[in-house]
């Protein structure tokens, strides 16, 4: 048994609680509330600390090994030293608080049962495998020829091509053969893809429905990269569960969003972090270039979004390896920061971060993300209340403890 006393309780969904109790046996957590009412727990090791809230969620995330923000590089990076940097990643993300990732195309599906093994010391993966993509889509590699790009996906890459309806349910299986607990589709053009325009749709309303209703007999949902609002639009007609970025939010796609509760992962991290210094370390010009068009309007329809009352979970987009490179991991934390710019309140924001994040993965979701009884143990401790600064969150030095599935792994 252990018992963590905290100046703060934030729960994660709900009322903060001064002087607060967090009880975990093995796992779980068997109470969370006030220590005045908290059962007595006399051979508990006791632990206290200024702040106690959930692990975060990071719900948009890639294990990609690329050093630079160019996805043209991944073909040239061995899949052995990839997985060798995701790992350090991993362990990077886990340090800076985050207990648990939804990963949106990589080496994630691999890296989770390396976790789960206890080979890798990392937070708990839940990945999609490949991304899917039409043709000349925001998952193809438009300056390699056609062919090239499919040996990629056949050597074990994490970029599928597929058109047709057939072809989509292919791809589909293929993610759910490798255990993908989501399915990652692009349904709008992109900022890192050389040719495409991110306000134009991509698949057809027919490919959507059909990859939805595939993920959905093994009870997995799907989220949809989405910058334009048709794309927005025919992911949501389609009944993907999470819109990724939504750049081009609008008020009727917004309205949409919230009487279906999909969930917007808005990632402005990478933006910020790529609009800063990604010409320097390596963002191809034409990448750049559209960064720049879709900057402003992004953090709008953040902000949109937030004012419609549409749920939202925070993701970064992180997937660069080392901690020099455009977008760290182990940065995760700094997505609080945007958000609360975008006008979440600290409380909102870790909302955001841990209680939300769950429900990105719909039925695969597990019991994460609160401080209650009955949910995984879960948990970090931090320097200082960060109700009162949520700027906490951003550096991983001020996560002082964390503990995942009832272990601590950090602080010890």
């Amino acid at each position: 048994m252990q018992r963590i006393e905290a100046d703060v309780l934030i729960p994660g969904r709900g009322t903060p609680i001064d002087d607060g109790c967090v009880l975990i046996d093995h796992t779980t957590i068997t109470y969370a509330g006030s220590i005045e009412e908290a059962p007595a727990s006399p051979s508990a090791t006791v632990t206290r600390v200024p702040a106690v809230m959930p692990g975060m969620w990071d719900c948009h995330t890639h294990f990609t090994g690329l050093t630079t923000p160019n996805i043209d590089e991944a073909p040239r990076i061995p899949h052995v030293l990839a997985g060798v940097r995701s790992a350090r990643d991993a362990e990077a993300a886990l340090s800076a608080g985050f207990t648990s990732l939804r990963e949106a195309g990589g080496y994630g599906v691999f890296l989770a049962r390396a976790v789960a093994e206890g080979t890798v010391v990392g937070p708990n993966i839940y990945a999609a495998g490949s991304i899917l993509s039409t043709t000349g889509g925001h998952g193809d590699l438009h300056s390699y020829p056609l062919d090239w790009v499919l040996d990629y996906e056949t050597s074990g890459g994490w970029l599928s091509i597929c058109d047709g309806v057939a072809e989509c349910l292919k791809a589909t299986r293929k993610q759910l053969r490798r255990n993908a607990k989501v399915i990652k589709v692009c349904a709008s053009g992109g900022v890192m893809s050389e040719i495409d325009d991110p306000v134009h749709q991509q698949f057809s309303a027919e490919e959507l429905r059909a990859i939805v209703e595939e993920a959905a007999r093994a009870e997995r949902v799907v989220m949809a990269h989405c910058h334009g609002t048709p794309g927005i639009k025919a992911a949501l007609d389609a009944g993907v569960s999470t819109i990724e970025h939504g750049t081009y939010l609008d008020e009727e796609t917004a309205a949409q969003m919230k009487e279906q509760e999909a969930i917007l992962v808005p990632t402005r991290f990478i933006v910020e972090r790529l609009l800063a210094g990604g010409r320097e370390s390596g963002m191809p010009e034409y990448a750049y270039r559209k960064l720049v068009e879709i900057g402003d309007r992004h953090m709008q329809a953040i902000s949109l979004a937030h004012e419609v009352g549409v749920t939202i979970a925070l993701g970064t987009d992180i997937a660069t390896s080392g901690a020099d490179s455009a977008v760290p991991w182990g940065a995760n934390g700094e997505e609080v920061i945007y958000l609360e710019r975008a006008g979440l309140s600290p409380l909102e924001i870790i909302e955001t971060a841990t209680a939300n994040g769950p429900a990105t993965l719909g039925p695969q979701a597990p019991n994460s993300g609160r401080l209650a009884a009955g949910f995984d143990a879960d948990i970090i401790a931090v320097c200082a209340n960060p109700l009162d600064d949520i700027a906490l969150l951003a550096d991983p030095t001020n996560i002082v403890k964390v503990w995942k599935g009832g272990s601590l792994v950090k602080g010890s």
